[in-house]
């Protein structure tokens, strides 16, 4: 799996119209093969600022699939005016970790029934 990382920096006059594009964007990439998920954020500190991340089953199918296609096309004419300057888009792999659990439950012994 590979996650697409870019911080969208929008012009806060355009956020309301960059959101509407968006939602008419999103189904063009959610149509692509490899594509699995996608999330959209804005920041807190910083209106105008959004945190794209899509994950992709592959590089490829981002970089040679996605931006090689018609849907491509589209979405860039529905999104790519609203930013200023133009995002840096980086690719990141998950990191393997060994998973971590919840520590066992608490054992408490009591004291057998005083008869």
């Amino acid at each position: 799996m590979i996650v697409e990382h870019a911080l969208l920096p929008v012009r806060p006059e355009l956020t309301a119209a960059f959101e509407a594009a968006f939602a008419e964007a999103r189904p063009l990439i959610a149509s692509m093969p490899g594509f699995r998920s996608l999330t959209l954020s804005h920041c807190v500190e910083a209106p105008g600022t959004y945190l794209l991340l899509v994950e992709w089953e592959r590089l490829s199918d981002h970089v040679d699939g996605f931006r090689r296609s018609p849907e491509y096309q589209q979405w860039k004419a529905l999104l790519h005016h609203f930013y200023e300057p133009f995002p840096v888009v980086q690719h990141f792999e998950p990191v393997r970790t060994e998973p971590i659990s919840a520590p066992p439950p608490a054992v408490t012994a009591s004291a057998p029934n005083a008869q």
